[in-house]
């Protein structure tokens, strides 16, 4: 009864493990997830924004003075795009921002496009 009990916890570990994305590797994901264009953006902007805010590693954090801290590939703001347990959170993208650590990055390009689709756009970064 242990052992597959085990192998479910290591098999989640796995699944949520962070990444760090080759530009190439990244480009290509980015282009299936319709973000070439979004919002006025080319994907040359999107790959330079992430490269710039987490060097392509979905585990990328950074704390602020504040107490507030920005997360994952994009580096999200708890302060106002997702919630944490160190600041208070507007959360408008409904999401914790641990959920932005993980490899699997769908959360964080749904959060971006939503942040994009504000009148600062890419400027809110």
């Amino acid at each position: 009864m242990g052992c597959p009990l085990l192998l479910l916890l290591a098999l989640l570990t796995a699944v949520t493990k962070a990444k760090v994305f080759s530009r190439c590797e990244l480009a290509r994901l980015l282009q299936e997830e319709g973000l070439d264009g979004y919002g006025g953006y080319s994907l040359a902007n999107w790959l330079c924004m992430a490269f710039y805010e987490s060097t392509f590693n979905t585990a990328a954090q950074s704390i602020k003075a504040d107490s507030s801290a920005d997360y994952g590939i994009f580096q999200i703001s708890s302060q106002q795009w997702c919630t944490d347990d160190h600041s208070p959170s507007d959360n408008r993208c409904r999401m914790a921002c641990r959920d932005l650590l993980s490899s699997n990055i769908t959360d964080d390009i749904i959060c971006a496009k939503r942040i994009v689709r504000n009148p600062q756009g890419m400027d809110a970064w």
